[in-house]
């Protein structure tokens, strides 16, 4: 069968029944090919999204819908209807959350982040801050950073989580820099950190690098400030009531 050669698997479960429906229907030739087709291009699109969130890295349950907005501050509320639309993406933004433990920054922007790879085709990678940097000291020590600095601009989005929590020693701090500024301007970061700009030392150590880095990341972005109760204290407390 030509379709199936074609590799039109959709086509090929759907086109006899298809079939049968444009008859019973009056769709015409050109009615049941657009049809057929529409089916075939629909299921790709489908399976393209579940490779891009399997790729991802993204949190299992960290979505939009599992996500309580009520409990956010008003001002980041009205930012995620902007974030989610997807255009701070095509103009290279980057999205820094800033708030102490237990605010939900994670789950904030990985649930932005998986709107982004369902609705506007985005390629995106999710990780630590801890993972990347050891993964880069890796490349850098096998004399392979420039290959997979090159692999990881593939992604338009890379979710860094947890940047406030890595102190790191001179070798770790060249290599996050180096990463920071070969995505300025070019792709979008979306950073979370429980520390505020001005205790970034503790990442940088440099004085110099310290405010190189903030001036790369701040000049294109949108700042979330979580100044909302924490959500873990919360669950905790309800927890205990409950008991």
């Amino acid at each position: 069968m030509l379709i199936r050669s074609l590799c039109l698997t959709t086509m090929v479960r759907q086109y006899e029944d298809m079939a049968e429906r444009a008859e019973k229907e009056g769709w015409g030739y050109a009615g049941y090919l657009r049809n057929l087709c529409e089916v075939e291009l629909c299921e790709r699109q489908s399976r393209s999204t579940e490779r891009r969130l399997k790729r991802s890295g993204l949190p299992d349950g960290k979505t939009i819908e599992t996500l309580d907005q009520a409990q956010l501050p008003a001002k980041v509320r009205r930012q995620i209807l902007s974030l989610l639309e997807g255009t701070f993406v095509q103009r290279a933004e980057n999205v820094l959350a800033f708030g102490l433990p237990g605010r939900g920054k994670t789950h904030l922007v990985s649930a932005i982040a998986r709107e982004l790879v369902i609705n506007h085709n985005c390629r995106v990678l999710f990780t630590t801050t801890f993972h990347l940097v050891q993964q880069m000291l890796a490349a850098k020590r096998d004399l392979a950073l420039e290959g997979l600095l090159k692999k990881m601009d593939r992604f338009d989005v890379v979710v860094l989580d947890d940047i406030g929590y890595v102190q790191q020693d001179r070798d770790e701090m060249e290599v996050l820099f180096t990463f920071l500024s070969e995505r300025y301007e070019r792709r979008s970061l979306m950073i979370t950190s429980n520390l505020v700009f001005s205790q970034w030392d503790k990442i940088f150590k440099d004085p110099m690098t310290t405010a190189a880095a903030i001036d790369r990341l701040v000049h294109h972005s949108v700042i979330l400030e979580l100044d909302n109760e924490s959500y873990r204290a919360k669950q905790a407390m309800k927890r205990q009531k409950a008991g």
